[in-house]
């Protein structure tokens, strides 16, 4: 029985922050895949290997974890004053399906670069040395990304000395300016980025008890918790979570009812289609631990500590859009998370992760009694790992 050659589709692997993914320019695509729907998710599922019932996603280009299972999509933006468009996929690794209802904050940095790359960005704006400014339109939910891309002889530097924990390499250092991160339109009938109208709730949780939570959609809709009252100290590295399957039940439990108490579904069986949103974390005061590398990581380093589940499992690091949501809700007064970075206002924190710590600016203030934050920012770093054709076989999409 003879079978149709594979097919090949202009494609570029690179990293972006702490993940992973394959990036398309919109052009390069088979046509049934430039528009939204069936053929797109089946492409991507095919690229990344998914679904793959051993989550090794050996014949496919994924990593098997939440962080290296994702397509990119750049094309020249349909928005005024903006450069790209940049619409992510969050492939799920053992499910047939493709989450496209959030932001990855990560691979936002590499859009900025890839759309250099790419030819998406009019030469006349890239200097031959400096620093090229890439407004991004984050198709998923509506935001502008402002991406602060290294160049060097007229393009990219990828090379410098800036580290990242979590990511094993120095690179050059990207700047990301996420305007206006709250999406005060995600939750049926919510008027602010806090969806329930309050800066604390009371979350009744099947099986888990009644906890308090902070719920926010800065950056990527999250749900805060306080380590203590889930029986963790913050200190946690992805082994004691990962290969806890009670424990993983007993989390996801808690996004489920903090996904319904924030109107991002009416269901729970819904959430099993919304794996990527909304993020659940929990936040402790800070203290002494020893990161994933071995590093010893000190109180007096960081603000706090903030541990976060990405696609059911322990992030090795923390999500760029988490991160956003982290900094923004450090920043008012009376969220769990700033009451464990110490109270107070605060324009910027440092929280410690298993991988290490980071930083994240936010501006945040109160008007006419709700909480507004203007813009996010962070540093991360980018670079191409691989370029030219993925194939994928005839037929599967």
């Amino acid at each position: 029985m003879s079978y149709p050659a594979q097919i090949k589709i202009p494609a570029t692997y690179m990293r972006g922050g702490t993940s992973k993914g394959v990036f398309f320019r919109l052009q390069d695509l088979p046509e049934s895949c430039q528009v939204p729907g069936e053929a797109r998710d089946r492409l991507f599922m095919r690229v990344i290997g998914s679904p793959d019932p051993y989550a090794k996603h050996t014949d496919g280009m994924g990593g098997a974890t939440s962080s290296t299972s994702k397509c990119v999509i750049l094309s020249k933006s349909t928005q005024s004053n903006h450069d790209v468009d940049y619409l992510y996929g969050q492939v799920s690794i053992d499910s047939a399906f493709v989450d496209w209802s959030g932001n990855c904050g990560n691979l936002s940095t590499a859009a900025g670069a890839f759309a250099i790359h790419a030819g998406l960005v009019d030469p006349a704006r890239i200097p031959t040395n400096g620093s090229c400014e890439v407004r991004i339109w984050q198709a998923n939910i509506g935001k502008t990304i402002i991406a602060h891309v290294p160049i060097s002889a007229g393009e990219v530097q990828e090379s410098g000395d800036f580290e990242l924990d979590g990511v094993t390499f120095p690179a050059a250092e990207i700047v990301l300016e996420f305007l206006d991160p709250a999406d005060e339109g995600e939750g049926e009938g919510s008027a602010s980025m806090f969806p329930t109208g309050n800066l604390v709730d009371q979350l009744d949780v099947p099986g888990v008890g009644t906890i308090a939570a902070t719920m926010i959609t800065a950056g990527i809709p999250t749900v805060f918790v306080r380590a203590e009252e889930i029986g963790y100290q913050g200190t946690e590295l992805q082994e004691a979570i990962n290969g806890d399957p009670a424990a993983l039940a007993r989390l996801e439990s808690i996004r489920v009812a903090g996904a319904l108490r924030m109107g991002l579904i009416k269901t729970p069986e819904e959430a099993a289609k919304r794996q990527h949103t909304p993020k659940v974390a929990f936040v402790a005061p800070a203290k002494d631990y020893q990161a994933s590398s071995g590093k010893q990581i000190a109180a007096n380093e960081i603000d706090l500590l903030v541990r976060a589940l990405s696609m059911g499992k322990l992030h090795h690091a923390m999500m760029g859009t988490a991160a956003v949501a982290i900094g923004t809700a450090a920043a008012i007064p009376g969220t769990l998370v700033n009451e464990a970075a110490g109270g107070g206002a605060r324009q910027s924190v440092r929280f410690g992760h298993p991988s290490g710590t980071l930083r994240v600016g936010a501006e945040a203030q109160l008007v006419d009694g709700q909480w507004t934050v203007t813009k996010a920012i962070m540093s991360r770093s980018a670079r191409i790992l691989m370029e030219g054709q993925v194939r994928v076989p005839a037929g599967s999409f």
